[in-house]
C-alpha cells in the first residue's frame, strides 16, 4: 500500500493552496502592517468563516484519528459528548462573548487585569502559553513535513489568513472523511451490513446513565462533564476568544457559535460512522491484534490505505484531510500565542513602540512559536492515545484557567489574592491527579486471577474444565479514587477547585467592594439567581448590577499611549448597532487603552 502520483498531487495542492492563501492577505488589504490586522482581522470578519474557523480548530487531527479508534475499539458512548455541545456553545455565545467583545479585548488575558490586577492576568497568560505548547501539536509526521509551510502563512498573512485557510482546511477535511465512509460502507456490503456488525460486536451502546465519576464514559462524564471541556475550549481559550473578536459585530460573533453547533454534531456522527465501518470490516482482529500497526490510533490511517488502495486519489484525500486537521490546530496555536505575548508579555513592560515595529514583532513571535513547537512535537508522538491524551491534557491545563475566568465573571467579591491562589491550587491539583493517574494506569500491570469453572459435558459424560480471565478490579477508594476519575471531569473538578479556594481566599483575605470593580467584568448571574433576597443583601454581595451603569475610568498600561489620540473612545453597544446598519467597518477603532470610559451596558 502506497501512494500513487494523483495523492502525492493532491496532497501538494492542499499545502500550496494554504501557502497561497497566507500569501494572498500578506500582500493585500492592508498588507498586515499594523498589530490590529494581523492580530484580530481588523475586526472584519463575518459569521460563515469565523464559524468554520472555530470548527476546523475544533477538528484537529486528533479528533479525526482519535473519535473513530476510540468508537471500534469501545463502541458508540463517545458519542454522547454531542450532548455537551449544546450548553458548551450557548453559554459562551450569550455570557463570554458578550463580556469580551463589549470590553474591545485583544487577549482574554487583557480581562484577568481589568477584573483582578496585572499579576493575575501574567500568571493566566503563562498558563495559557504552557497549554498550548504542550497540546497543540501532535503527529510529529505530519507536523514536521508540513509545519514550516503552516508557519510561513501564519507568520505572513496573520489571523485573516489562518480563519480562511481554516476555511478551506474544514471542506477539505469534510470531503476526505466522507469519501472513507462512502467507499468502506460500500465494501462493506452497505449501511445496514455495518450496523448489523457492530451491533452483533456490541459496539452499539445504549443510555449509560451510571453516575460513577470513576467510569470512563457514560452519560453524565460525556455529556455533563463535557460541558466544562467545551467551556474551556469556546469559552475562554485565546485560539477561539481571537476568532470572536474579530468579527465584525457581536451579533455575528454570537452567530458564530449557533453555526458551529450542527457542523459540530455532523463531525461526531462522522467520526462514529468511520469507527464502526472499520469494526464491520476487520471485526475483532483488528490491525493492532495482528501486528500491523503498533498504537489504536494507527489503525485509522491503515484503515484507510486498505480501503482506498485501488482508488488512486482518495488516499490522498485522507492524507490531506488530516493534514488539515492539523493544520489548522497549529496556525491558530501560532496565532494566539504571538498574540497573548506581544499584548500580555511585552506592550505592558516595554516603551512605547511603532505599530510597524509591534507588528514586526508579532511575526517574529509567531515563527518563532512554530519553530519551538515543531520540536515539542515529537514529544507529543511518544504519547499513548491521542484523543486520551490530548482530552487530558486540556482538561488539566485549561480548567484551571476557565475556573478562574469563572471566578472573576461570575463571583464579585472574589480579589486578586483569591484568584492567584485558586488558581495555583488549581493547577497544583489538577497535574496531582493527572500524574497520579498516569502513574496508576503504568503500576497497574499485576497478573490477571484464574478462576477454574467445571462444566458437564452432557454428551459424552466428560468433565470439560473452562478457564476464565477475570478482569474485574475492586472499586479503587481513597486517593486511588481520586486517580480513577474519569479524564472527562478534569476540566470540571479543577475549575471547580480554583472557584471554591479563590471564594474562600477572598473571604479570609477581604473580599472586593463594589465601588473596586470595573465596568463590564461582572456578568451579574447571581444577582438574577439570587433575586428573592432583600435590596441590601444583595448589595452586600454584590450581586446588583455591576455599578449601575455608572461609568468608571480603567487605568490601563503605559504602552498603549503609544495608539493615536483617535482610539481612545469609549465603546458602547450603539457602536455595533451602527455598524450594522452601516455594513461598514468603523473608522474608530476602539481600544482598552489609555485611560478612557467604559460605559457598562446591560448583559
Amino acid at each position: 500500500m502506497h501512494f500513487s502520483t494523483v495523492d502525492y498531487v493532491i496532497f501538494v495542492v492542499l499545502l500550496v493552496a494554504s501557502a497561497g492563501i497566507g500569501l494572498y492577505y500578506a500582500f493585500s488589504g492592508g498588507c498586515q502592517r499594523t498589530t490590529q490586522e494581523f492580530l484580530l482581522a481588523d475586526r472584519s470578519m463575518r459569521c460563515l468563516p469565523v464559524s468554520l474557523s472555530l470548527l476546523a480548530t475544533f477538528q484537529s487531527a486528533v479528533a479525526i484519528l482519535g473519535a473513530p479508534a476510540e468508537i471500534y475499539t469501545h463502541g458508540t458512548q463517545y458519542w454522547f459528548l454531542g450532548c455537551s455541545y449544546f450548553l458548551g456553545l450557548l453559554i459562551p455565545a450569550h455570557i463570554f462573548i458578550p463580556v469580551f467583545y463589549r470590553l474591545h479585548l485583544s487577549s482574554t488575558y487583557q480581562y484577568l487585569e481589568l477584573r483582578f490586577s496585572k499579576s493575575v492576568r501574567i500568571c493566566g497568560t503563562v498558563t495559557f502559553i504552557f497549554q498550548m505548547v504542550i497540546t497543540g501539536f501532535d503527529l510529529w509526521g505530519a507536523v514536521l513535513a508540513m509545519g514550516l509551510v503552516c508557519t510561513l502563512y501564519t507568520a505572513l498573512g496573520g489571523l485573516k489568513a489562518v480563519i480562511w485557510t481554516d476555511v478551506f482546511q474544514t471542506i477539505v477535511m469534510f470531503a476526505g472523511q466522507l469519501a472513507v465512509i462512502i467507499v468502506g460502507t460500500h465494501q462493506a456490503g452497505g449501511i445496514a451490513e455495518v450496523w448489523k456488525k457492530a451491533q452483533n460486536g456490541s459496539r452499539i451502546s445504549g443510555l449509560d446513565l451510571n453516575p460513577d465519576p470513576l467510569e470512563r464514559h457514560t452519560f453524565w462524564t460525556l455529556g455533563v462533564g463535557g460541558v466544562f471541556l467545551m467551556l474551556a475550549l469556546y469559552g475562554v481559550n485565546q485560539a477561539q476568544v481571537q476568532r470572536y473578536l474579530s468579527s465584525r459585530t457581536e451579533k455575528e460573533a454570537i452567530m458564530s457559535c449557533y453555526v458551529v453547533f450542527p457542523c459540530q454534531q455532523i463531525v461526531l456522527t462522522m467520526g462514529c460512522l468511520m469507527g464502526l465501518v472499520m469494526y464491520a470490516r476487520y471485526g475483532e482482529e483488528s490491525p493492532l491484534d495482528q501486528g500491523y500497526v503498533k498504537s489504536n490510533d494507527q489503525m485509522v490511517l491503515y484503515f484507510v490505505m486498505d480501503v482506498l488502495q485501488d482508488l488512486p486519489g482518495l488516499p490522498g484525500l485522507f492524507v490531506a484531510c488530516l493534514f488539515s486537521g492539523a493544520l489548522s490546530t497549529i496556525s491558530s496555536a501560532f496565532n494566539s500565542l504571538a498574540t497573548v505575548t506581544m499584548e500580555d508579555l511585552i506592550k505592558p513592560h516595554v516603551s512605547p513602540m511603532t505599530e510597524a515595529r509591534a507588528t514586526l514583532l508579532s511575526k517574529m513571535l509567531a515563527l518563532g512559536y512554530g519553530l519551538v513547537c515543531l520540536a515539542m512535537a515529537y514529544i507529543a508522538s511518544l504519547m499513548g492515545s491521542v484523543l486520551q491524551a490530548a482530552l487530558s491534557i486540556f482538561g488539566m491545563v485549561g480548567g484551571p484557567l476557565l475556573g478562574l475566568f469563572c471566578l472573576g465573571m461570575f463571583f464579585p467579591w472574589a480579589n486578586s489574592t483569591g484568584a492567584l491562589v485558586g488558581l495555583l491550587s488549581g493547577l497544583v491539583m489538577a497535574f496531582w491527579i493527572g500524574i497520579g493517574s498516569f502513574l496508576s494506569r503504568m503500576s497497574a500491570s499485576a497478573p490477571p486471577v484464574i478462576n477454574a469453572t467445571v462444566i458437564p459435558d452432557v454428551g459424552n459424560m466428560t468433565t470439560a474444565v473452562m478457564t476464565t480471565l477475570i478482569t474485574s478490579k475492586p472499586r479503587p477508594s481513597g486517593v486511588q479514587a481520586l486517580y480513577s476519575l474519569s479524564y472527562m471531569w478534569y476540566s470540571a473538578h479543577n475549575s471547580a477547585t480554583v472557584v471554591v479556594v479563590g471564594l474562600l481566599v477572598s473571604f479570609l483575605t477581604g473580599p472586593s467592594k463594589e465601588k473596586e470593580l470595573n465596568p463590564g467584568t461582572i456578568y451579574p448571574v447571581l444577582g438574577n439567581l439570587l433575586f428573592f433576597l432583600p435590596q441590601r443583601y444583595r448589595e452586600k454581595l454584590c450581586c446588583v448590577t455591576p455599578l449601575d451603569d455608572k461609568p468608571k475610568v480603567m487605568e490601563l498600561q503605559p504602552y498603549q499611549m503609544a495608539q493615536k489620540e483617535s482610539n481612545g473612545v469609549a465603546y458602547t453597544k450603539e457602536d455595533d448597532e451602527l455598524r450594522e446598519e452601516e455594513g461598514e467597518q468603523k473608522t474608530a477603532q476602539p481600544t482598552c487603552n489609555l485611560a478612557h470610559t467604559v460605559q457598562e451596558t446591560a448583559l
